[in-house]
């Protein structure tokens, strides 16, 4: 029997930053590290709104993951899309590509497999809104955003160009409120003498929330102050706003006191509310472990399922002390699943229990302007967007996608110019996800999703159980 054989398997499900986080801990224990995704990639989620606006390309917020992997001996990356557990006998079940079954064993397993957007029980809505938690969703909004302004262009209807030029947000908090900023800055900056026909400054921005105000978790003196920047910047606020229905021509809303209201917009954008992807109820099934009302699984205080000390959940599939679903939970409690297992390896004692360390949060608003609030420390305007520049910067993975974001950001910042602009006008690949079952070929057969010409209602939209990554703000 060779060392490999002996070694202890850990299975990390999730790429994201607490599946990369435990894996790199792991590095120079004695176990094998299988990490398995659904993705190739490690997904920067927070500045998926810079992707979908034309500031940052793919390639700058994502990294593939076998590259993050390629110098730890101990670890192999596997593409596939996990369904199920069998804790009895430690195997972890998984589609591959195209709809093969693989199996791995675990003498561990860490779950670390995300959220995925949430349309609170109206799944239909994502036909039409298109979320932002996939770098899939983020190339569906820049398709939508710059190819309203062509359309509004070349429409000969005042009412149908004013629909085109009307931009609709579902959800209030950060990444509705930098999508909205960016979505008025490509408007008033970006393309402002591009036109011929329309004036892209007239754009409407209406941000919608069911709640008192946009950015709430940040306070009430943040919020108030990001209340009045983006009225400054021309975002029409509707607060205490639940939405009822969206169509292909805009969506209802129903006030606090009880009347609904028609808007119609020509692009409507879901940036509310995060759910747990189908494997945590796979888990919870196999486990018998609780789940919270967004489906995440509820651990102990040692981040691991009652009963089984062997399964451990983090980041923002974790249920634990309403943790917020932020990249440095995800980081922090993926260090702390792999600091456990290498205790737990070596024979020493457990580890204390998890304690969070609440790092601050930043929400970018427009060009020089954010807010951010660290403990006491609550900042907005210009101090906030440099230290708000320097997070991200800090927390983006890879030198090369660190260097790729200043360089992208210089031009954008300070001559309003967005290089990564370009979309496609039609579909792209043959079938709507590598895990649908491809059937073979025939001779004058069309294949699964080749028409042309236009976008499939529901391509890039279809809410998946993702694997990778900070949500909102996590992973």
């Amino acid at each position: 029997m060779n060392d490999q054989d002996s070694q202890r398997r850990v299975v990390i499900i999730g790429g994201g930053f607490a599946g990369l986080f435990a894996a790199r801990v792991l590095r120079r224990a004695p176990v094998q590290v299988t990490l398995i995704d659904r993705r190739p990639h490690h997904l920067f989620q927070p500045l998926l709104y810079q992707c979908s606006t034309g500031i940052l390309s793919e390639g700058k917020i994502a990294v593939p993951l076998r590259d993050l992997l390629r110098k730890q001996k101990n670890a192999d990356f596997v593409l596939a899309e996990v369904t199920g557990i069998d804790t009895e006998g430690r195997r972890v079940l998984a589609t591959r590509p195209l709809g093969d079954q693989l199996e791995f064993g675990y003498d561990y397993l860490i779950v670390a497999a995300g959220v995925q957007q949430s349309y609170f029980g109206h799944d239909e809505f994502a036909q039409w809104a298109p979320g932002m938690k996939t770098i899939e969703h983020a190339l569906v909004v820049r398709r939508r955003v710059f190819g309203a302004f062509e359309l509004a262009d070349t429409a000969v209807d005042p009412a149908e160009r004013s629909r085109w030029l009307t931009f609709a947000l579902v959800g209030a908090g950060p990444t509705g409120v930098e999508l909205a900023g960016q979505i008025r800055e490509v408007a008033t900056k970006t393309l402002r003498d591009e036109y011929r026909h329309i004036k892209p400054e007239d754009a409407r921005v209406l941000l919608f929330d069911g709640g008192d105000a946009p950015l709430a978790p940040f306070g009430s003196e943040l919020s108030a102050k990001a209340a009045r920047t983006l009225s400054k910047l021309g975002v029409e606020q509707h607060m205490h706003s639940i939405v009822t229905n969206i169509d292909a021509t805009g969506l209802s809303v129903r006030a606090q006191d009880g009347t609904v209201t028609r808007h119609e917009a020509g692009t409507v954008l879901w940036t509310a509310g995060v759910a747990a992807p189908p494997v945590a109820a796979a888990v919870a099934a196999a486990t018998g472990a609780k789940q919270d009302r967004a489906g995440r699984i509820v651990v102990g205080d040692d981040c691991t399922i009652p009963d089984h000390p062997e399964i451990f959940v983090t980041g923002d599939v974790m249920s634990l002390n309403k943790l917020p679903g932020v990249c440095e939970v995800a980081m922090q409690t993926g260090i702390y699943a792999g600091e456990r297992i290498k205790h737990d390896v070596a024979g020493k004692m457990p580890t204390k229990p998890f304690r969070y360390r609440d790092l601050g949060s930043a929400a970018y608003i427009y060009r020089f302007h954010a807010v951010v609030s660290v403990g006491r420390l609550h900042l907005s305007g210009f101090p906030a967007w440099v230290i708000w520049l320097f997070i991200h910067i800090g927390f983006l993975t890879g030198f090369r996608n660190r260097l790729g974001a200043l360089v992208s950001w210089w031009p954008a910042f300070v001559r309003d110019i967005r290089r990564e602009r370009t979309y496609t006008t039609e579909q792209v690949g043959l079938i709507q996800s590598a895990y649908d079952v491809l059937p073979p070929a025939t001779a004058g057969t069309a294949l699964p999703g080749s028409t042309t010409g236009a976008e499939l209602p529901s391509a890039g939209t279809k809410p998946s159980a993702t694997g990778t990554g900070p949500s909102s703000r996590a992973g």
